[in-house]
């Protein structure tokens, strides 16, 4: 997005922190770096899915508080923070009420209400605290961009009368177009449809039940399909124990690779899948592991069951099943492989997703058109 913005035009810095899939490397506590146009400075305090909620939770404030510091320092028209953790919020709060910047709230989970769900956050005076800065930080905001409907619906249930403007997560069609899709396939995957999962192997992914799909398509004999797991997280080796103690021979994990690497096993796979736990708030996810299939133009299956299911539906560019069930997952990978007219239906409706309803660079002048149209208020 802000590679975009400054193509257009916008005079963007963005601050943010070292995480484990990311390829910038800080040589000081602050690392100043210029990426295509954007002033980029990078705090060196690392995160990952892998660390427990204690430190990804000290990671949250230290990086909010070194980062009140530029909220309150440096010259901008507007601050946009974008949560993942409320503590994202703190510094657009306090500059909107310091320096009367246009303030700029984007949510891409929902917080505090995921941690609940999750179990994560127990305590009720924690639970208290974390609702009112939620709260806080929606009253403040100029503007809310919330990533799904579910989420714009939720927001409005807290702040009825505040200005929401729904953007999802983007398919990058311009990447798709750059990229050579050569991809060097292990011998186990040639001549065979590859079923995909790329993303995170965390604990909110449930990919428990993409080792039983294997095993699945392994009762029901199936020695044409194969199951990549492309990406790390906190689960990645536990699941390649379960996978090596149910002796399964047709699942593979590839690891963490570069976005463009990523795209390449897409393109090369059969279909691609998306799998949660059976947790309310996860029905309101954005994630790019769905818009990256729209990108590759292949289908999808999916076990969420709120705005990403009624879409399907609408586009018939995939199927969804309910969570944790692989008998489902594995009838309807099946179906659509076994149907090359249906895959072939799939196949280009989602395209037609990527281009017509999540195209990246629509997204980008959409949400920069909202944050220009906040600003003009304001002055």
């Amino acid at each position: 997005m802000t590679r975009r913005w400054v193509a257009d035009g916008a005079d963007v810095t963005v601050i943010t922190s070292v995480y484990d899939k990311s390829d910038l490397k800080p040589d000081s506590f602050i690392t100043n770096f210029n990426i295509e146009g954007v002033h980029v400075k990078l705090v060196n305090i690392r995160l990952s899915n892998k660390h427990s909620f204690v430190k990804r939770l000290y990671s949250f404030f230290a990086f909010s508080i070194t980062a009140i510091w530029y909220a309150l320092t440096v010259k901008a028209d507007v601050i946009i923070t974008s949560s993942g953790p409320l503590t994202i919020g703190v510094p657009g709060v306090l500059a909107k009420m310091f320096r009367k910047i246009t303030f700029i709230f984007e949510i891409r989970d929902l917080w505090p209400t995921g941690a609940i769900e999750l179990g994560a956050l127990k305590n009720k005076t924690a639970i208290k605290i974390a609702k009112w800065l939620e709260k806080t930080c929606y009253r403040k905001a100029d503007l809310i961009i919330a990533s799904s409907p579910g989420q714009k619906n939720h927001i409005l249930q807290i702040t009825p009368s505040k200005p929401v403007t729904v953007i999802t997560n983007g398919s990058d069609n311009h990447l798709m177009n750059e990229i050579d899709f050569n991809l060097e396939i292990p011998a186990w995957g040639l001549n065979k449809s590859i079923i995909l999962y790329a993303g995170t192997l965390g604990l909110i992914d449930d990919c428990t039940t993409i080792v039983m799909l294997a095993k699945e398509f392994e009762i029901r004999q199936r020695p044409d399909l194969e199951v990549v797991l492309v990406g790390d997280g906190k689960e990645r080796e536990m699941l390649e124990e379960m996978a090596v103690e149910m002796n399964l021979k047709n699942i593979h994990f590839i690891g963490q690779t570069s976005k463009e690497n990523a795209m390449r096993w897409l393109a090369n796979s059969k279909i691609s899948l998306f799998t949660v736990k059976n947790v309310k708030f996860l029905d309101t996810a954005s994630p790019n592991k769905v818009f990256d299939a729209f990108a590759a133009g292949i289908p999808m299956v999916q076990n969420t069951q709120g705005w990403i299911k009624d879409y399907f539906e609408k586009r018939n560019c995939g199927l969804t099943v309910l969570q944790s069930d692989p008998k489902a997952l594995a009838d309807a990978v099946i179906k659509i492989v076994d149907n090359p007219g249906l895959w072939k239906t799939m196949a280009e409706n989602s395209k037609k997703a990527a281009i017509e309803d999540f195209d990246r660079d629509k997204l980008s002048n959409k949400m920069l058109d909202a944050i220009v149209n906040s600003v003009n208020k304001n002055k």
